[in-house]
């Protein structure tokens, strides 16, 4: 018999699921928008050769809803950015350390399980592009996560490319539900829900969360870290729901990564 308590983890479970569908579908159409607002207007520029337009049909001026800046796999240009050329020590093993307002959290990452999720994240950090962002989403209901490395705040911001899933049988085997546990303590990638579609955001658990085996596992929080995200995890979110805003704002001032 299902409980109350099991039905409702498995709702916001749910809940977690079509939120990461619907993001996922919304960048798709823009996408396609964006595609047949450029055949449009190339007709428009094959028809009026020899004309002087002067600026008046400015792409950049046009506000178009394929915003760049809101979709992981896209970038400023037209086309994608290319991932970083690969610079790690791939049997080295990093730590990423986050300078937060809510305290320090360091995670360490072993370049050999995740080499191209170690070498994002470096090459992202050695920009500062992590620096004097906010980790936007806190869930405490079925999945037990803070959400952090969007550069806009709102879910939907990346670094302007994608990156392969790694590591994803390191959980075990799924159960009946397609499932395992991500333990207290793990980071891992975020992704549109589709696969190799990580960018930038990850999720640090604070407790044990029954997941699909879909977001590359890449490192764990130090005790100090934990007990800095256990703090946020308890004040709730900043409405009271189980998903949202964290109601302690977390800014991550600083966030570097070094070779251990």
């Amino acid at each position: 018999m299902v409980t109350s308590d099991q039905r409702r983890r498995q709702l916001a479970r749910e809940k977690f699921e079509r939120q990461q569908k619907r993001r996922a579908e919304a960048r798709r159409k823009a996408r396609q928008r964006a595609v047949i607002a450029g055949a449009a207007a190339a007709v428009v520029a094959a028809t009026l050769v020899g004309l002087v337009v002067g600026g008046v049909f400015d792409s950049g001026k046009k506000g178009s809803a394929a915003d760049p800046a809101a979709d992981p796999s896209a970038s400023a240009s037209p086309k994608a950015s290319p991932a970083p050329a690969m610079a790690i020590d791939q049997k080295a093993k990093y730590t990423f350390a986050l300078k937060t307002s809510a305290g320090e959290i360091k995670v360490e990452m072993d370049a050999a399980k995740t080499p191209e999720t170690v070498n994002s994240f470096k090459a992202l950090a050695d920009k500062g592009f992590f620096d004097n962002t906010k980790c936007h989403r806190l869930t405490t209901s079925g999945i037990y996560v803070l959400q952090c490395g969007d550069p806009e705040g709102t879910g939907m911001g990346g670094p302007g490319y994608t990156i392969a899933d790694e590591n994803l049988d390191a959980l075990g085997k799924p159960n009946e539900q397609g499932q395992v546990v991500y333990p207290a303590g793990t980071v891992a990638m975020a992704n549109t829900g589709r696969p190799n579609s990580g960018g930038s955001q990850f999720f640090l658990v604070y407790k044990d969360s029954p997941l699909a085996p879909s977001y590359t596992p890449f490192g764990r929080i130090d005790a100090g870290g934990m007990k800095a995200l256990e703090g946020v995890a308890k004040a709730g979110t900043a409405d009271g729901g189980q998903d949202g805003a964290p109601k302690t704002p977390v800014t991550i001032e600083k966030g570097t990564v070094t070779q251990n």
